[in-house]
């Protein structure tokens, strides 16, 4: 159990620090954030983060916490980085795709 909350905190912890950049912003929203919004992501994320990280260590202790938050981590980064990757490639075949060229629907 606590290795799903680990690795949940550190998915929604990533997924905020990237919703928090703009470029990742203009992909996915097509517009910039508020100040106060990118701010509170920022510290979601931040503090996903902390919490996973002291989840772990309370379990398992430093030394083995800090090698499992490692691993929790690294996995979550690269979940993020996947479905981003996901999601600009639907929104591209989308724009491509266009009104003109949708697929009619019968009734």
């Amino acid at each position: 159990m606590n290795h799903l909350l680990a690795l949940a905190l550190c998915l929604a912890g990533f997924a905020a620090l990237a919703l928090a950049m703009q470029r990742q912003q203009h992909d996915l929203l097509g517009h910039a954030l508020t100040r106060p919004a990118i701010q509170c992501l920022r510290g979601a994320g931040v503090g996903a983060l902390v919490l996973a990280l002291g989840s772990l260590v309370l379990w398992q202790g430093w030394g083995m916490g800090l090698v499992m938050f490692s691993g929790h981590t690294s996995l979550a980064a690269g979940g993020v980085f996947c479905m981003r990757v996901i999601l600009a490639r639907r929104r591209m075949a989308r724009s491509k795709r266009g009104p003109s060229n949708a697929v009619p629907i019968s009734s």
